[in-house]
């Protein structure tokens, strides 16, 4: 893969399906450097076996995604974004037609849903407090945000107590869409079902209509831990509601001692249970580290009250769960759990037990059920793809891909295969990886160049899934090393745990021990050794430096580099560092803190370095950037800073499509300067 192919990055979103199993509508998008945004259309995938396969294109907006179908199939309720705009709620007809706008959110809408009796789509949308974030205001003009809480920003949204996320209804008014009286000039009116200064997260009609459960923080002390319940939301308000607290019946109850942080609340097909994705924090709300997250039941009476539960269903110690991915079929909940650089598709079978039901090298990224039987349409990566829907049985586990997306970028030649990778600590502990390496054609049969890549997280996990930043490496003739050190997610907690209180500690021996382990193969030359990576990768690779000399040239991107500012800078500043490395509050404390930080050892690097950063980066603050590279700067260590304008913590996956191509074109060049493909010959 070239930088120039990133517009061949097709990425698939969760399916809808219609209620007769007879096809499935996703939206598909990729980055399109030429309007330099992310571009996309809903498509309709057959599902008859024995039919017609081929995709056929739905709509042919900017970007369409998130769509929806009605109960009884006839209209897909999706979100569209014009060019440069805010997306917005349409509705179209499912057999195709000219999509009509349901929604003039100020802000943009997110996530329709349509309510049981296909009468009425429920979204949520960022409501701007008076004055701010107008199209044609003056931004540096508005008054200032005069803040008393931890909680006020985040990464890639911003400042948000001005402009909390709510839950909104509209009407379909289907004879308007029919005859097409219904123009942008005559959009049904929009019904807030929440107000004040609370976040609605996630939600999902109860069966009857008549309420939504959704997830909202909710409780007395929500300023001061991590914790948000399942509410239930009225779907018929008295009236609209004001500008004053909101009131939200508690399912779960953090004011009543729960415990959890609830991502997902699914209400079964019948309305007596509920399905919870959600993350034990503990009694104080703030025990994250290595946390899993776990699939958890509750009972309910007919008027949606909870009865019984939360019951853990799954086991907290070695079932690690996507948050994201929750749905039943045949009244059993289906999700996906992260295993060894996989995520494989599990059924709770009748038992009680977690059955996978899709394994291998599989990374699934969201799901649907069907109801036509135990089956279920899933969007999946893996080794050679970025993303492509599978029908699935449930039962069997027979899988039929659907889509072949990635086939344009692998029709290029430039898609080299992983091959996993074993090794052994220093203190004997096992770990595991890949090596890529380049494509002997065109490169040779080497001996290669080598870049060892760290991941973010740290409780987070590379995966098999097709992954651009090694296939650029790779294709330009480098061999990349890359593994799941202690700290990672995907192992168990344990795993997850090893570093807490000792970052730079097992989690450096075994990234160290991956790479000395892929340099045992001849065609990978040990002596030409570069590190790189982002957030924590940013971090690792930067203590790295300071701890050996054996790389001759270093990445730093979006680093977590001095632990002390990032205390006050970064959204998550108030409680990260504080569980993972510990409070520098006495002397102590700051002894133990500075024995993990890069910035106190930063005298100690002489490795060259390019340290990468977005200037709206809020999770690891641009700050820890730019001291990074003077600090190797004013010591006289070969550093470059590389800044990206208007982008945040997600540059590498979600960033401007030319900010990401321009990225790798600085990265390539950098390698070639210090680790050349060719010593000796032309860059």
């Amino acid at each position: 893969m070239i930088p120039d192919d990133l517009p061949l990055l097709r990425v698939p979103g969760t399916a809808a399906v219609l209620p007769d199993g007879s096809a499935a509508i996703v939206s598909v998008t990729h980055p399109d450097l030429e309007a330099d945004e992310y571009v996309g259309q809903l498509w309709t995938v057959p599902l008859t076996a024995g039919g017609a396969t081929t995709p056929t294109p739905l709509t042919r907006g900017h970007r369409d995604t998130t769509p929806d179908v009605s109960p009884d199939g006839r209209w897909v309720a999706f979100c569209r974004a014009e060019p440069k705009g805010k997306p917005q709620v349409y509705v179209v007809e499912s057999t195709g037609g000219e999509p009509v706008r349901l929604t003039d959110a100020p802000l943009g809408a997110s996530s329709p849903r349509f309510s049981p009796d296909g009468t009425r789509v429920a979204f949520v949308a960022r409501v701007p407090d008076e004055g701010r974030y107008e199209p044609d205001g003056d931004p540096a003009g508005e008054p200032p945000r005069h803040i008393t809480e931890l909680r006020y920003r985040a990464d890639d949204i911003g400042f948000f107590r001005d402009r909390p996320k709510h839950l909104f209804v509209v009407d379909v008014p289907t004879d308007g869409l029919v005859d097409g009286a219904l123009t942008a000039e005559r959009l049904p009116a929009a019904t807030a079902l929440t107000a004040g200064e609370l976040d609605i997260g996630q939600f999902r009609w109860l069966p009857s209509g008549e309420a939504l459960v959704a997830t909202a923080a909710r409780h007395a002390s929500r300023e001061h831990d991590l914790r948000a319940d399942a509410v239930l939301v009225s779907a018929r308000p008295a009236a609209r509601p004001d500008d004053g607290p909101m009131s939200l019946q508690a399912v779960t109850d953090a004011d009543a001692g729960s415990t959890l942080d609830v991502h997902v609340a699914l209400p079964s097909a019948d309305g007596t249970t509920l399905w919870l994705l959600a993350t034990d924090l503990r009694s104080s709300g703030l025990e994250f580290v290595a946390a899993h997250a776990g699939l958890y039941r509750m009972t309910l009476d007919a008027s949606g009250t909870p009865v019984h539960g939360p019951e853990r269903l799954t086991d907290e110690e070695s079932v690690s769960l996507v948050e994201s991915v929750l749905v039943e079929a045949d009244g059993s909940p289906v999700v996906a759990v992260e295993h060894r650089g996989a995520v494989h598709l599990a059924r709770l079978d009748p038992a009680g037990d977690l059955v996978t039901v899709l394994g291998g090298t599989h990374v699934v990224l969201g799901v649907a059920a069907t109801a036509a039987g135990p089956r279920a349409v899933v969007t999946a990566a893996g080794p050679s793809s970025s993303g492509d829907l599978l029908e699935v049985d449930l039962g069997t586990g027979e899988a039929r891909t659907l889509t072949d997306l990635s086939a344009p970028l692998r029709g290029t030649g430039r898609v080299r295969t992983p091959v996993e990778l074993a090794a052994t600590a220093p203190d004997g502990y096992p770990v595991h990886g890949w090596v890529v390496r380049p494509d002997p054609e065109r490169h040779g049969a080497g001996p290669y160049p080598t870049i060892l890549m760290i991941h973010g997280g740290p409780f987070a996990q590379y995966t098999h899934a097709l992954f651009d930043e090694v296939q650029v490496l790779a294709e330009a003739g480098y061999a990349v090393v890359l593994g799941n050190p202690r700290g990672s997610s995907g192992y168990g907690r344990a795993h997850g745990l090893a570093i807490q209180g000792g970052f730079g500690t097992v989690d450096a021996d075994d990234v160290l021990a991956l790479l000395d382990a892929a340099l045992v193969d001849p065609v990978l030359d040990g002596d030409r050794v570069g590190v790189m990576g982002g957030s924590y990768g940013g971090y690792m690779t930067a203590w790295l430096t300071t701890r050996t000399q054996r790389f001759v040239g270093a990445i730093v991107e979006r680093g977590f580099l001095d632990p002390v500012s990032f205390v006050g800078s970064s959204d998550i500043g108030w409680f990260f560092g504080l569980a993972y490395l510990g409070d520098a509050r006495d002397d102590e404390g700051a002894a133990v803190l500075a024995a993990q930080s890069p910035m106190a050892h930063v005298g100690d690097v002489r490795t060259p370095t390019l340290v990468i950063h977005s200037e709206q980066d809020w999770r690891c603050p641009v700050e820890q950037g730019q001291r990074w590279f003077v600090e190797l700067k004013r010591r006289g260590v070969d550093a470059e800073l590389l800044l990206f304008p208007g982008e945040g913590h997600e540059l590498t996956r979600s960033g401007r499509p030319r900010h990401r191509q321009q990225r790798f074109d600085h990265v390539l060049a950098w390698w070639a300067r210090h680790l050349p493909v060719h010593p000796g010959g032309p860059a």
